[in-house]
């Protein structure tokens, strides 16, 4: 148990790191079932999300151990076997991502339904159908996904939405079919793009990934390589928004500035003053931001994992700003601890109507989900007073080191962990 306390109204200013994408890593570090060689990563974030994933390869029967600081070597040359436990998979949806590589390696496979953030129904229906289309054959047996093929081969597949996670699975299950695959209507994320890059280096031939429309060319096996995963554009769009919040200056280091443009737009109709070079974003604000609209979109609109922090510097905005969510159905749990600490909004469907306060009143808090565990931190740096988060444990699955890197940009910001409960815990 973990809780994260904040004095808040403190000017935050400085550079700040990016580590690796999480949204990267997973599927990546999945994608080294597909190999029997070994495989070596750099730029890993150390996040809870990755140890479940190390746990669940390891499980599967894969080597994956620390080499040092972001660098992972994994081994899956043999002995692998076809069912993912249920313990570690219901923790995590993206351990779902290893039914692509088993089904291409062993033609057969058996995954735990998934777990994860409580932000939405995310049904993998779109992840099977796919699988079918390859040849396998699909069933649920006890909460288990299933797939058995005698043998994949390329097809066309067209998604009936740009599910990510969908059409990750695909590409890998594909990299190893025999004849061409086709995926229409496929999603755009740079993590796609980096997946297809790390399926390249091993050898595999994806064509298009990050557009619409993505080929792979089945090939008889993949070979070991080294990679670098890239920068996590939600962890830099993070720092942004807080920089626009806290005036800045606030440079974030190690990005890329070309996933960021939806965030920069945003930011600049709020009257945030933003520069980019090849790496390095610098964002200043004046005393108090504008209230826009904007509504969540599949990349390369405005991303959902940025919604929770946006709506934040709403908060404080002047004037009155909408926020419409499209891609998940639940994904306003933090509005309400907004509201406790003094902000004026309301909810219309999928739609948050936020009338801008000249300030927030810092309270205990509790991180509901991920992102929304970020935007929790964000109101209490710039809340009046104290703020305490709890749940916690939601924040460690996407941000690496972040009271230190708070920390490191002058916020008055401390990690407390608590004992778990125990027979000398309770009071009796």
């Amino acid at each position: 148990m973990a809780r994260i306390v904040i004095e808040g109204g403190r000017p935050l200013s400085g550079e700040v790191r990016v580590g690796g994408a999480k949204n990267a890593a997973l599927p990546i570090m999945a994608a080294t079932l597909l190999c029997g060689e070994t495989v070596h990563l750099s730029n890993v974030p150390r996040l809870n999300d990755v140890v479940t994933m190390q746990k669940v390869l390891r499980a599967l029967g894969a080597t994956c151990e620390w080499e040092g600081p972001g660098r992972l070597k994994v081994n899956a040359d043999g002995g692998i076997q076809e069912e993912a436990p249920y313990e570690l998979v219901k923790t995590m949806r993206a351990s779902f991502f290893v039914m692509g590589p088993l089904l291409a390696r062993l033609k057969r496979a058996r995954v735990p339904l998934p777990g994860g953030c409580a932000i939405g129904v995310r049904p993998v229906n779109i992840h099977l159908k796919g699988f079918e289309a390859l040849g396998a054959r699909v069933s649920i047996d006890g909460g288990f996904a299933v797939a058995v093929a005698d043998r994949l081969v390329g097809t066309r597949i067209h998604l009936d939405f740009p599910s990510v996670g969908a059409t990750e699975n695909l590409m890998m299950a594909a990299c190893l079919a025999e004849g061409s695959t086709t995926i229409e209507n496929a999603a755009q994320e740079p993590e796609i793009v980096d997946l297809g890059d790390f399926l390249n280096a091993m050898g595999g031939r994806v064509q298009g990934a990050g557009g619409p429309t993505i080929q792979i060319e089945g090939v008889e096996r993949l070979r070991g390589v080294s990679y670098r995963v890239i920068p996590d554009r939600i962890d830099a769009g993070t720092f942004l928004v807080l920089g626009a919040l806290t005036r800045g200056p606030l440079t974030v280091c190690d990005a890329h500035p070309a996933h960021q443009v939806a965030v920069i737009a945003k930011l600049r109709e709020m009257g945030a003053t933003i520069e980019v070079t090849d790496d390095r974003i610098t964002v200043e604000a004046p005393a108090r931001l504008k209230g826009i609209e904007v509504k969540t979109l599949p990349y390369p609109g405005f991303p959902t994992d940025m919604q929770a922090q946006l709506t934040v510097a709403m908060c404080l905005a002047q004037g009155t700003s909408l926020v419409t969510e499209t891609v998940f159905e639940n994904r306003f749990m933090h509005t309400a601890e907004l509201v406790r600490m003094g902000a004026n909004l309301s909810i219309r469907d999928r739609t948050v109507v936020i009338n801008g306060v000249d300030h927030l009143t810092g309270c205990p808090v509790s991180a509901s989900d991920l992102r929304a565990g970020a935007a929790m931190v964000m109101a209490g740096l710039v809340a009046e007073g104290k703020t305490e988060v709890g749940n916690v444990h939601h924040i460690d699955r996407g941000y690496e080191n972040l009271v230190e890197r708070l920390t490191g940009l002058g916020a008055r910001i401390t990690r407390i962990e608590d004992p778990a409960p125990g027979p000398d815990n309770h009071r009796r």
